[in-house]
């Protein structure tokens, strides 16, 4: 059922990978940091690059030492294990409730609670509200294991976890009531919609979701991000004024910088910004900088280990320097300047209309519902399911790969733009320091890079900074 209520995992070198609430996707939001894509799919090509490439490569030399070369190729060889045996069981999971007819099952379930709630057949929304809640329930439950084994074991394996069982839980439960009490509200509203609109409800659907996204985009960072961690104001200093005075220098309409404590929860770091028109604000990780990260500070003793979360000083010092983060920022806010944001929107929005379009010209096919064990009812909720995630699967995919393509050369105008803000020395060495900090292995499969990766691999980043550092 995790396949059927839809389980994202993306991340922006990959620098948060087990850490934080990541924010909606999309619009007005931009990653300070770089990424790629993980794969759900077993990528062999790119495993037998784990486990076969065991020296530095010369040109990795002058960038990379032996020892953190062989920590990220352990680290990701136990991440692609991990994830091939994850998506095995997804793939497995999601066969059996096919054909077993567990999403009738669970429909007819719902309709019984309702029921007995009052609400008979003709309440359709209040039924899939209830099958909507089973199904993020199973979904969460069945998902738990995995999600203990990747913080526990493999992220603790690799020295990366930062939290405690009690901190895990606890954040899984405040998650879980978060997503129900945004989720059950929007998709009730969307069915009414779709209920009434008549013929044209494809546009109506559109602009609501539109505006949904919209909202979130602007709420999360202030009302639902801080739920999770802690949000301070970066203090006044010398950082604070060069990161005004770019984002002046540049026309980008900054109003606020805060600093959320990621090292709670995990060392890999992270930032965004988020906002629209005059209203932009800035959120670094404290895991990316080197003055404010509590990993690079040595532990008092007086309070022993906080109840929530675990102290792991580490001997090496972690984040960038003030330069560096300025370069990191230099190249996201040339997404903004380039218009790489508008694009993106413009694109998704796009896609959203032409899904909704299509799913009005297939909502009315029978054989749909039939092929998944609806023969007498036909309902809105379980149409939305079939078509979306089942009819544009293939869709999906080439989707995707187009929106990888594009995104890795809109990464390389980002890194243009720090060059012309003179920072090419700085952000060549912070993508160094944060590819080393978050056990990034530099050296990639070119098919599954090319299929998977959102961002250019490190070596092609570092070849043309290079280049601008000599010119």
């Amino acid at each position: 059922m995790r396949k059927l209520v839809g389980r994202s995992r993306d991340s922006l070198i990959k620098v948060k990978e087990g850490g934080g609430k990541k924010p909606p996707q999309g619009l007005q939001r931009q990653s300070l940091t770089t990424s790629h894509k993980q794969a759900d799919a077993w990528p062999v090509s790119q495993r037998r690059v784990y486990r076969t490439t065991t020296h530095v490569p010369q040109e990795l030399g002058q960038i990379m030492d032996s020892e953190t070369f062989e920590k990220s190729r352990l680290y990701q060889l136990d991440k692609s294990t991990f994830s091939f045996w994850s998506g095995l069981y997804s793939e497995v999971e999601g066969t059996m409730i096919l054909l077993c007819g567990g999403i009738p099952f669970l429909w007819n379930l719902s309709g019984q609670i309702s029921g007995r709630a009052g609400f008979g057949p003709e309440y359709e929304i209040v039924q899939s509200l209830v099958f909507l809640l089973l199904a993020t329930l199973f979904s969460a439950v069945t998902g738990l294991p995995w999600s203990l084994y990747n913080t526990f074991v493999i992220e603790e394996k690799h020295g990366f976890n930062q939290q405690t069982l009690g901190f895990f839980f606890k954040d899984a439960i405040k998650k879980f009531i978060v997503t129900q009490c945004i989720l059950l509200p929007v998709t009730s509203l969307l069915l009414y919609i779709i209920k009434i609109g008549g013929d044209y409800f494809f546009i109506y659907a559109w602009l609501f979701t539109l505006v949904v996204s919209l909202v979130l985009v602007t709420i999360y960072a202030d009302y639902i991000a801080p739920l999770f961690d802690k949000f301070i104001p970066l203090p006044e200093g010398e950082l604070k004024q060069q990161i005004e005075t770019m984002a002046k220098s540049i026309d980008f309409p900054l109003t606020k910088v805060y600093v959320v404590e990621g090292s709670k929860r995990s060392s890999h770091s992270n930032a965004y910004f988020y906002g629209f028109f005059k209203n932009k604000r800035i959120v670094l990780f404290d895991t990316l900088l080197e003055d404010y990260s509590a990993l690079n500070k040595e532990p008092s003793g007086e309070d022993g280990e906080n109840e929530e979360t675990k102290s792991k000083t580490k001997n090496k010092k972690q984040g960038c320097k003030n330069e560096e983060v300025l370069a990191v920022l230099g190249h996201e806010l040339g997404h903004w300047k380039l218009g790489h944001t508008v694009k993106n929107i413009i694109i998704s929005q796009m896609n959203s209309f032409l899904c909704f379009f299509l799913f009005a010209v297939l909502i009315g096919r029978k054989e749909l519902f039939a092929a998944f064990g609806f023969y007498d009812t036909q309902p809105t909720l379980i149409g939305l399911m079939i078509i979306f995630q089942f009819i544009f699967s293939p869709y999906n995919e080439v989707l995707s790969f187009c929106l990888t393509v594009l995104s890795r050369r809109f990464e390389f105008q980002a890194d243009a733009f720090a060059k012309e803000l003179g920072k090419a020395k700085d952000l060549y060495s912070a993508l160094i320091k944060l590819n080393k900090d978050n056990l990034g292995f530099p050296v990639s499969d070119w098919i599954f890079s090319m299929w998977h990766y959102s961002h250019p691999p490190l070596l092609e980043r570092l070849q043309a900074l290079k280049d601008a550092k000599q010119e």
